[in-house]
């Protein structure tokens, strides 16, 4: 049976099946209307906070930004690996403030580019380029020779240079390559440079380490990974633990004279240390897709280190590890005192630098006394206390 009903505005009628409820058709049709809106702000808000959980995130990987303003006119800087990433950030920015710097890198011509660019955008014209294989001792050497013939004084000095988790291969004086470039080529360097830090103090030694360290472990059996080598668990740890050992030891030995050393981790960061990532293509595309969120960019992952070469507060301050800015307690096997001792002897003699200390007496077992164990985990209190001894090298 059929209900007629009159249009609105017509003559005539029309016919609408039994049971037709026209009101129910709209409360119907206002509902699905409304449903849709509503799903269409909740997925909206949601997106929005998904967006803000994202932008927090990424400001926190990031990390804090050095603010201060203070300038350093004048003042004499050396930074190695800077003609790209986190070094040609460091320079950048200490070129804004006035410094001269010396860019010491492996590629001449690389380190050229880098340097107009940087001129460019600072309008400072202090900037030179200067040569520095830190796989080769007698280009340490040379390095250090020009500058002293150049420079009577030296402000500053960032140890940035590394390489990471490369292929075994040998430097140009047969030592494992990321243990002779991120510490003994830095190691020389830095000895070689000290008296010139001396005679323009206050002045300020910046090593880059990593978090990597956290994995190493100093080999006394096998420091130079022949017997086995693991390219980053390995090699690449055990030469950022020497970093470590190394500001630790040396601002022991710097100790009084207003030359302050200190090491930093400058987060993982977008840079060319991957270069040497060995796994499929995909996962490699993957990695730089990830990297571009997730890792900090070569400016944020510079700002530990420009605190530490800038900040007044920090002027004293010499021996600490530091990440985001903040100084951060280390591991046992990377405050041990025997290590550092063991791994500084050892390093003079690969470098050929004469011992600045007489030798650990021997107990009668013909051991030292003190000595921690193989892999540089602490062995004994002794590990805990060292005498201070003024570096004087020339």
């Amino acid at each position: 049976m059929s209900e007629a009903v009159t249009p609105i505005g017509g003559t005539g009628t029309t016919a609408l099946p039994a049971g037709f409820d026209p009101t129910a058709e709209a409360v119907e049709k206002t509902l699905c209307f409304r449903g849709f809106w509503a799903w269409f702000v909740l997925l909206l808000l949601i997106g929005i906070c998904a967006l803000f959980v994202m932008w927090l995130l990424r400001k926190c990987i990031q990390g804090p930004a050095y603010r201060k303003a203070n300038r350093i006119d004048g003042k004499v800087v050396i930074v190695t690996g800077c003609n790209t990433g986190i070094g040609k950030e460091t320079v950048l920015e200490l070129a804004r403030r006035g410094a001269k710097v010396y860019m010491a890198c492996r590629d001449p011509g690389r380190c050229e580019a880098a340097r107009i660019e940087i001129m460019d955008r600072t309008q400072n014209q202090q900037l030179f380029n200067r040569s520095l294989d830190l796989g080769s001792l007698e280009s340490v050497r040379n390095f250090v020779a020009r500058f002293k013939a150049e420079e009577s004084r030296l402000d500053l000095l960032i140890n940035n240079a590394g390489i990471m988790a490369c292929p075994r291969s040998l430097t140009a004086d047969g030592y494992e390559q990321q243990l002779g470039v991120n510490h003994l080529g830095h190691f020389l360097l830095t000895n070689l440079l000290l008296d010139r830090l001396k005679q323009s103090t206050p002045s300020r030694i910046v090593v880059v380490s990593s978090a990597a360290h956290l994995f190493g472990r100093i080999n006394r059996e096998d420091l130079m990974s022949e017997r086995k080598y693991s390219k980053f668990f390995g090699a690449y740890s055990q030469s950022k633990l020497a970093n470590i050992l190394f500001t630790r030891k040396l601002s022991v030995l710097l100790k009084d004279t207003g030359v302050t050393v200190n090491c930093c981790h400058p987060g993982v960061v977008r840079t060319e240390l991957n270069r040497h990532f060995a796994g499929p293509a995909w996962m490699k595309s993957a990695l730089q897709v990830v990297s571009l969120y997730f890792f900090k960019t070569p400016r944020a992952g510079a700002q530990t280190t420009l605190r530490l070469a800038l900040d007044p507060s920090l002027e004293s301050s010499t021996g600490g590890y530091y990440s985001d800015s903040m100084r951060f307690p280390l591991v046992p096997w990377a405050r041990s005192t025997d290590t550092a001792d063991w791994l500084w002897r050892e390093s003079e003699k690969l470098v050929g630098l004469p011992p600045i200390e007489p030798p650990p007496a021997q107990n009668g077992n013909g051991s030292t006394n003190g000595s921690a164990n193989g892999n540089g985990s602490p062995g004994t209190a002794a590990a805990e206390t060292v005498d201070t001894v003024v570096v004087n090298r020339s």
